[in-house]
């Protein structure tokens, strides 16, 4: 057997999923009415930029994330399934379009993300605020996560963010120090950290989230936790990497539901407020609790 075979078939095995990642398929008529409802109004969803698993669940439930300024992003993150090129430009209508949705939807509490906008000059965050006041205006029953950008450490632009004060303000870190570089290739994990904790001197109630199965060790888990505890952090969210397509970094093990329950006892330990910790968590994920 020469040395690519070898590793195609080392990978073909290492790529397998577990039985423990089997999701259903999107069914009901709650699904139907957010199919729709997207379609129609040519919403943009992370559920499915991402290739979320846990869409079907979701978009069952009624509820979907929604993510705004379009669905192409400005950065080439290694494990990220939506679209990366040249931005279309802004659509002014989409804080309305979005905030009229959740209104038809009735969804008591929204999750909101958005692509990265380097090319922008206020990296989007104008859109944000627009956004945030729209769904307050339109739908004011509606509690808010918002899950978003480093805005490339331009902190003015996060200063936007902190003062139209949605409920919840995430960012993620989404892997550990020794990883950041190549799975978030844009992205610096420091100034991930310092984001976090301008929001919370702001006052904010923050969370991240870390994606597990790209090599990274235990010890560097816990590191992670460490310096998200030490940035009072008060909800995390731990995952399991999937692959999107085969362009994207592989998978590298697959965490076992019993090591991500230990992990989410060390966080609780740590002092967060909430840890969600399975292998299907994803960053928005029974978000509704978070807002406690």
């Amino acid at each position: 057997m020469d040395k690519a075979t070898k590793e195609n078939k080392d990978q073909k095995v290492r790529v397998k999923k577990p039985k423990w990642l089997r999701v259903k398929l999107p069914i009901g008529e709650s699904y139907k009415q957010v199919r729709k409802l997207v379609d129609d109004h040519k919403l943009h969803t992370i559920c499915e930029s991402g290739g979320c698993p846990n869409m079907g669940e979701c978009w069952g439930a009624g509820t979907a994330t929604f993510m705004i300024l379009g669905n192409t992003c400005t950065r080439s993150c290694g494990f990220c399934a939506v679209s990366t090129g040249k931005p279309e430009m802004v659509d002014k209508f989409e804080p309305v379009k979005v905030a009229k949705s959740i209104k038809t939807m009735k969804i008591k509490h929204a999750v909101i993300t958005s692509v990265d906008r380097d090319d922008l000059t206020d990296g989007g965050a104008d859109t944000w605020v627009e956004t945030i006041k729209a769904i307050r205006r339109i739908s004011p029953g509606t509690t808010m996560e918002t899950l978003i950008p480093d805005f490339a450490g331009q902190w003015e632009n996060l200063n936007k963010i902190i003062e139209a004060a949605p409920e919840v303000v995430s960012h993620n870190m989404e892997t550990v120090r020794r990883l950041s570089k190549e799975v978030r290739i844009q992205a610096k994990y420091d100034r991930s950290l310092e984001l976090l904790l301008r929001l919370k001197k702001g006052g904010m109630k923050t969370k991240s989230g870390v994606m597990l199965g790209l090599g990274e060790t235990e010890e560097e888990v816990m590191e992670t936790l460490e310096d998200l505890a030490a940035v009072k952090v008060d909800i995390v969210t731990l995952g399991q990497y999937l692959q999107p397509t085969p362009t994207h970094l592989p998978v590298d093990n697959f965490v076992t539901p019993e090591q991500f329950e230990k992990y989410r006892l060390a966080g609780l330990k740590m002092g967060f407020r909430h840890v969600e910790s399975a292998p299907l968590v994803r960053s928005s994920y029974h978000a509704e609790k978070h807002i406690l």
